[in-house]
């Protein structure tokens, strides 16, 4: 329960990336006391991990906890199996290796679940439909699924809560993210956003997820504050 002195309760998913960290601050400017939550799923990106512990600091999170859950162990993602290469300089054509199965229905299970505890009705998630790469579980009609599904699986939603998922940056483009977490005060240079990014957090410059930050940030004329590894000659 809430009085009129205490911010509303929302849990925000936290992967250390770009996008997210710009959900995070757009929680907080709604008004919600925020509670990161981040997932350690057996990602070749651990980097990310590292960065989501500085995020959550930086825009003041109440509470950081990262989650375990081993999707590593069925493979099926290039995220995931060190047999399967991430792709280099190339654009996506349908949904790509780097999809993980069900990753973002097992987020937000798990962040559902720590939100009815902590009596939170909002959960965040950085998804987006306009500049990704064709994962099914980034469009509209699975948060809405899943927001249904949240009303009908938990104590708190047939008790009568409305629960809800928020995902802000859906249908906006990179640029426009990066322009909106920009005026939010998001530091960029504290994320990590490649596939395979080194033990350091310096990314790669050529998967799918550095091109589309590269553009986004020269899109949106804002400079760049990704760290890169040396390209070999």
């Amino acid at each position: 329960m809430t009085s009129l002195h205490t911010p509303p309760r929302a849990v925000v998913l936290l992967s250390g990336g770009l996008d997210s960290a710009t959900c995070l601050a757009i929680a907080r400017d709604m008004g919600f006391e925020t509670y990161a939550l981040s997932v350690a799923y057996g990602q070749r990106h651990a980097a990310e991990l590292a960065a989501s512990k500085r995020v959550a600091q930086a825009l003041g999170a109440r509470e950081h906890r990262t989650a375990s859950v081993e999707l590593g162990q069925f493979g099926g993602s290039a995220l995931t199996d060190p047999g399967i290469a991430v792709p280099l300089d190339q654009d996506n054509t349908g949904i790509p290796v780097t999809y993980v199965p069900a990753r973002n229905t097992v987020m937000l299970s798990i962040a559902l679940a720590w939100a009815e505890v902590l009596g939170a009705n909002d959960i965040f998630v950085g998804v987006n439909a306009v500049d990704y790469s064709g994962y099914p579980d980034c469009r509209p009609v699975f948060i809405e699924a899943f927001e249904h599904m949240a009303r009908l699986a938990t104590k708190v939603g047939v008790e009568g809560a409305q629960l809800h998922i928020h995902a802000p940056l859906i249908e906006l483009s990179k640029a426009d993210i990066i322009r909106r977490g920009t005026a939010l005060g998001v530091d960029y240079g504290l994320t990590v956003t490649c596939y395979q990014a080194d033990d350091d957090g310096l990314a790669c410059g050529r998967c799918e997820a550095c091109r589309l930050r590269a553009a986004g940030f020269k899109a949106a004329g804002v400079p760049d504050p990704t760290p890169y590894q040396p390209r070999s000659a």
